[in-house]
């Protein structure tokens, strides 16, 4: 159940999670849209020295991540009154605490698919600073979301449109929608 004020629900925080290449900011975008809210990426939080890291083929490390995750969080909190879609990779349950302890009402939607599928989306991507040789090191890091945890996996195998439509129209029926 989204949070509720004077009656009504309050506008989404959703975290669109997953590898390098699952579609996180593709779907994210289409979704916060399709939801009347706006829509950051997550990656745009990282660091400088982050990013050269990952441009470098070199894997971040936790102390790396945490600053940038409590940023992540930050965003969402600070997104609270008008609702956001975030797109992170958030690959451990420990980096979604730090961001969940930041902001307590989202939802995470983990995106998911067989690896084959998203080394070639990887592969036939252009003009970002994470590589694909990169994949590894996140599909080996990736703790998939937990029954106990706020959010629902979601197979991303069938294209970023039907992903939001099966979002909206199935799994999150609570949240206010934009008209039209």
């Amino acid at each position: 159940m989204s949070p509720e004020r004077e009656g009504s629900p309050l506008p989404p925080l959703v975290v669109v999670m997953g590898v390098s290449g699952a579609g996180k900011t593709t779907v994210g975008r289409l979704l916060a849209e399709r939801l009347g809210v706006s829509f950051i990426d997550g990656d745009d939080l990282h660091p400088p020295a982050n990013v050269a890291k990952m441009a470098s083929g070199v894997p971040l490390t936790d102390d790396d991540r945490f600053p940038w995750l409590v940023s992540v969080g930050g965003a969402l909190a600070g997104s609270r009154a008008d609702g956001a879609v975030v797109a992170c990779s958030a690959l451990k349950r420990k980096y979604r605490e730090i961001i969940l302890a930041e902001a307590p009402d989202l939802l995470f939607v983990e995106l998911h698919a067989a690896p084959d599928l998203i080394v070639r989306r990887l592969e036939a991507r252009t003009g970002h600073f994470m590589p694909g040789a990169l994949f590894d090191s996140q599909w080996s890091t990736l703790e998939p979301l937990q029954a106990d945890e706020p959010g629902f996996r979601v197979d991303c195998t069938h294209g970023p449109e039907r992903v939001v439509a099966d979002l909206v129209d199935e799994l999150l029926p609570q949240v206010r929608l934009r008209d039209g």
